[in-house]
């Protein structure tokens, strides 16, 4: 019990990470390196928000297993799909309370 417990936490740390840097309006490149900066994302660049790199891995850490394969609720709502995450829309942010993932989840809803 206290080992799934830690491997869930642990989960959702890195996963939380991973949003914040995605988030911070920066983007790595391909040949920089570690000890380099990260290169500022123009205002004016809107970059599209990726259902599987950014919002089903936000939501396998937050929802699962009821709403991925196998679990209760998965016939009804599958979170694995971005038309049933377009469909339910900021309902979603009863079990998403981190500002950063809502406004990943709000930049999602927006794009066509």
């Amino acid at each position: 019990m206290r080992l799934g417990l830690l491997v869930f936490v642990l989960l959702s740390i890195v996963s939380c990470y991973g949003c914040a840097r995605m988030n911070a309006g920066t983007r790595m490149t391909a040949s920089a390196s570690s000890s380099e900066k990260p290169a500022p994302v123009s205002a004016t660049t809107t970059a599209r928000v990726d259902f599987p790199t950014q919002i089903k891995p936000m939501l396998e850490a937050k929802c699962q297993p009821c709403h991925f394969s196998g679990g209760k609720v998965y016939a009804k709502m599958p979170f694995d799909r971005p038309e049933t995450i377009k469909t339910m829309g900021t309902k979603l942010f009863t079990r998403i309370k981190d500002e950063n993932e809502r406004r990943l989840i709000r930049d999602f809803l927006a794009q066509e």
